[in-house]
């Protein structure tokens, strides 16, 4: 009788597979699957480890030179892979390791436990010292590693001891080490405990606990084998922390928002939603998921294909929002064009202020943004709606007068754009408004969720709650992070008809860059103050980065051909020590930018790789990325290079609106924005270039 067992890959073990040559890969590969099929076929060659601290932990052939290590419980018949590595080095990581269950987590751990007796001098100072034992239990340390806690001397020397300890220890020891108050690093344990859900008592009972999925994922099948085998790296796919895993599975009554800093998982989470909330749908419902740009709705498109199959693909409608206006008023018989281009819609608010013969201390752009703003965010688009709206947010006050004749100037320009068969987006979105108040049909949405949302206008998350229809359970999902805001738009949810209160969460890891990155890229938005999507600040530089490497490289040159000779060789540094030429991308503020950039490198023969906006990072193609400031946002790469930081550059003169004080203060923070969500985009290493006279945000 074939014996039933439980696989389950550790994440550990996925790092280690990636790192090891593309011919080994293969042969792991093929022994997981015949491993899954029967563990304890002879052809496995399971030993059990000599000097082990474990008696759970065995060893398992690959080839002649390669050791995969295991941890099984036989009463269970689970079987865990923690490891690949050559046979000695395999054997050395795992004589250290214990896998344990921590009971009041529910979680499976594998952490090192020290093998050498030495005494800890009591005296010394150590990076723990100040805390009890009971202080370190209760923040997840095994009673086994508290000599190893207590022999760790120094930062350094904690961040080089990464691997010793499980997922979640280290996680919290981390905490403690930047600074975090001990009470409040006990409060995020605490939160993870388990409380109404029972003691796991063997590991077949453990991989089914919140917590440890972070770390370990059960093997069903052969195709969910290959899969997470083709992609190591792409963990996210796979494991979620706690904290994000609780968002993804939770039952909201109604919209739920989660903000986090850049880097934190806040579009893996919406992700993960999505496909949650696939299998609650009602017959014929679909889910919306949508963002501000139809490069971003790409991105996302191709990411959920990788962890939904293709019929839950069908039932999710991926579009930016703009896109699906545009749809929706084709549908209902509007057939003018729609227009991007702000030169033209300019045009069109310049001659209405010309042709309506009206005088103003003020020129088209403050009319303009006075439209945008107050006016086309009201109910209806009158001269009433608007003498009775607030206008919070604006920094000039006007009397009543000045409005009367504000309007005058907006009856202009909506008139020549009816005649010229062109509206502005805004125009647009207020249009689709008043046809969804007076909807005979019921639109096809049962949830919608919204990535990037700190760049919706008040406009937009108005047209999200009509299209959403009455608030209903997990209807409206929103994800987003204010000090990403790049594109001038501010919305208070609460305003917009989307009550949050008591729905938001606050992710406070950061997963993509390293501590020293993020730190950097924080320290730029340093004394702002910034809100959490509605109506309240949100409490400032509460993440934290799990990994550590070098500070951002900052480098000022006399000129741009020093500047490019510097980023030459330092890319092709990189790539000569190993370093896949995909993984490098190089960032400028503006299109004309790249293109001067684009011609300088190919101009040396190096293969290079536009990633335009309207398409996905294809990485079929050879070349190092080049891409703008704007483009890059939602891409993550190894190696980052922000070049042409120069003054009047970053920030860009043209992009400085100056129609009044917070116009002006608003631009120059989406700007210094810009350069954060540039920054941040780097997973291993951030560089920074400037020349000529440096941008004032790297004085």
């Amino acid at each position: 009788m074939e014996e039933k067992v439980k696989i389950a890959v550790a994440d550990k073990f996925l790092d280690s597979f990636a790192a090891l040559p593309r011919q080994i890969q293969v042969k792991v590969t093929d022994f997981m699957n015949k491993f899954r099929n029967n563990p304890r076929s002879t052809g496995i060659n399971l030993e059990k480890l000599p000097y082990s601290q474990d008696n759970k932990i065995f060893s398992a052939r690959i080839d002649n030179t390669y050791r995969a290590i295991i941890a099984i419980e036989k009463e269970t018949r689970v079987y865990l892979v923690l490891w690949i590595d050559h046979h000695d080095e395999a054997y050395e990581w795992a004589k250290r390791k214990k896998c344990s269950i921590n009971k009041e987590l529910g979680s499976i751990q594998i952490f090192d436990v020290m093998t050498d007796k030495q005494e800890i001098d009591i005296n010394q100072k150590h990076l723990f010292s100040n805390f009890s034992d009971k202080q370190l239990i209760d923040i997840s340390v095994p009673n086994e590693q508290l000599a190893l806690v207590r022999s760790i001397i120094d930062v350094e020397d904690f961040n080089n001891r990464k691997g010793s300890f499980s997922n979640e220890t280290y996680e919290y020891l981390e905490w403690i080490v930047n600074g975090f108050d001990y009470n409040e690093v006990k409060e995020l344990y605490d939160s993870q405990k388990l409380i109404f859900e029972p003691v796991p008592t063997n590991f077949a009972e453990a991989l089914e606990n919140t917590n440890t999925k972070h770390s370990f994922v059960v093997v069903e099948g052969e195709e969910e084998l290959e899969k997470i085998m083709a992609e190591p790296l792409e963990k996210w796919r796979i494991f979620l922390h706690p904290s994000q895993r609780k968002i993804v599975e939770k039952n909201f009554n109604g919209p739920a928002r989660v903000t986090g800093g850049a880097g934190t998982g806040k579009t893996v989470v919406a992700i993960h939603r999505a496909k949650e909330l696939v299998k609650k749908l009602e017959p014929n419902k679909k889910i919306m998921f949508t963002t501000f740009t139809s490069n971003l709705a790409n991105d996302i498109q191709d990411n959920l294909r990788k962890i939904c199959n293709s019929s839950d693909m069908k039932r999710i409608e991926i579009i930016n929002l703009d896109a699906w206006v545009s749809q929706f008023l084709k549908l209902n018989g509007y057939n003018y064009t729609i227009s991007y281009e702000d030169e033209k819609i300019d045009e069109i608010w310049e001659k209405a202020l010309i042709e309506s013969g009206e005088k103003l201390n003020y020129d088209y752009s403050f009319i303009r943004e006075e439209y945008e703003k107050i006016i086309v965010c009201q109910e209806e688009l009158s001269i009433q709606a608007y003498m009775n709206a607030s206008r919070i947010g604006r920094g000039t006050r006007i009397d009543r007068k000045t409005k009367q004749i504000i309007w005058h100037v907006v009856e202009e320009y909506l008139r020549i754009s009816k005649d010229l068969q062109i509206k502005d987006i805004d125009t647009a979105m207020y249009e689709c408004r008043t046809v969804l108040k007076n909807y005979n049909k019921k639109l096809m949405y049962q949830n919608i969720i919204v990535d990037e949302g700190q760049d919706f206008s008040t406009n937009a998350y108005k047209l999200l709650r009509l299209i959403a229809g009455e608030e209903h359970e997990n209807d409206i999902f929103i994800v987003g992070d204010a000090h990403q805001r790049i594109y001038k738009k501010r919305a208070i949810l609460s305003k917009c008809g989307i009550n949050v209160r008591g729905r938001g969460h606050l992710l406070k890891i950061n997963y993509r860059t390293t501590e020293e990155i993020r730190k950097y890229a924080f320290a730029l938005l340093k004394d702002l103050s910034f809100d959490n999507l509605d109506d309240e600040i949100e409490k400032q530089d509460v993440c934290q980065s799990l990994t550590h490497g070098h500070i951002p490289t900052i480098k000022h040159f006399r000129d741009g051909i020093e500047e490019f000779n510097y980023l030459y060789e330092e890319i092709n540094s990189l790539i000569e020590n190993g370093v896949d030429i995909k993984n490098i991308c190089v960032v400028a503020r503006t299109h004309k930018h790249i293109s001067q950039y684009n011609s300088m490198f190919t101009s040396k023969g190096m293969r290079v790789y536009k990633i335009r906006g309207s398409k996905i990072d294809d990485r079929n193609y050879e070349g190092i990325r080049l891409a703008t400031m704007h483009r890059v946002k939602g891409l993550e790469f190894q190696y980052i290079f922000v070049v042409g930081c120069n003054d009047r550059v970053i920030p860009l003169a043209s992009a400085i609106n100056n129609v009044d004080p917070i116009a002006k203060e608003e631009s120059i923070i989406s700007e210094r924005c810009l350069l954060y969500v540039s920054i941040t985009r780097a997973q291993k290493r951030a560089y920074i270039t400037s020349y000529g006279n440096k941008s004032e945000f790297l004085r």
